[in-house]
């Protein structure tokens, strides 16, 4: 095949039209009939192969992503799973739950008991539940949590398994294994489906974030040396220098 960059056919210098337009030169390639028809086939037949390797290409990257999309469970599935099996369901995707940390229920216990002295005092609606109890967030998609503490005070949302809708309250205490679930994904699905009020307590790092979701105030930041106040409530701190004290962290 010619790789020159011009091309002159035969029938072309017969006529004299390659002469008197443009000198043959050894830049340019003279192509007879039957070269042109077999360059053309070439370019044909590349052409072809080009477009059938794409759209195959793009065939495969979309059958591998349908293949790889995880079947969404529904809610009678969700209830069917083995007792021992502690799930969360994320917009249809079951994700399954580390087991907790010795540090981890012995923080749960003690802020549990701390609010829960504070909301029987108060003598309201509200209860406080800690983990395990499921929270639907959403019906469709999907979206079940079990919060590691709640606050819940509109009892309309309690059927006795589990609560239909956003609790007031919540606090999730950081696991070793998996932080970024908490900071990350928990505060998005908590915030978007109107959860007034989210801590996130990090004993490794001696930290506590506060999230008021009904004031836009986000992640602000304290130390286990702070006694915060829960936003939600006129009068109710939570002293944690008497928590670290009493956890020895």
């Amino acid at each position: 095949m010619c790789l020159r960059k011009h091309w002159v056919f035969r029938n072309e210098i017969k006529s004299g039209i390659a002469k008197s337009s443009r000198p043959l030169t050894d830049h340019h390639c003279v192509l007879s009939s039957n070269s042109l028809l077999q360059t053309q086939a070439a370019v044909i037949s590349i052409n072809n192969y080009n477009y059938q390797h794409t759209t195959e290409r793009k065939y495969n990257i979309m059958s591998q992503a349908l293949q790889s999309q995880p079947e969404l469970i529904t809610l009678e599935q969700y209830e069917a799973l083995a007792e021992e099996q502690r799930a969360e369901v994320f917009d249809g995707i079951v994700h399954d739950m580390a087991g907790p940390s010795q540090i981890h229920q012995r923080m749960l216990l003690k802020l549990s008991a701390m609010l829960d002295s504070y909301v029987e005092r108060k003598k309201g609606s509200c209860l406080v539940i800690p983990s395990p109890f499921d929270v639907i967030l959403s019906e469709k998609p999907l979206t079940i949590v079990q919060p590691d503490i709640m606050i819940i005070c509109d009892k309309d949302r309690l059927d006795g398994n589990r609560c239909n809708g956003a609790p007031d309250f919540i606090i999730e205490i950081v696991s070793p294994g998996n932080p970024s679930d908490d900071y990350i994904r928990k505060a998005y699905y908590y915030k978007k489906y109107d959860v007034r009020e989210y801590w996130i307590v990090d004993p490794k790092r001696r930290m506590v974030t506060v999230n008021y979701f009904e004031e836009d105030l986000i992640n602000v930041v304290y130390s286990f040396d702070a006694t915060i106040k829960v936003n939600i409530y006129d009068d109710l701190y939570i002293s944690f220098p008497e928590i670290a004290r009493i956890l020895n962290i």
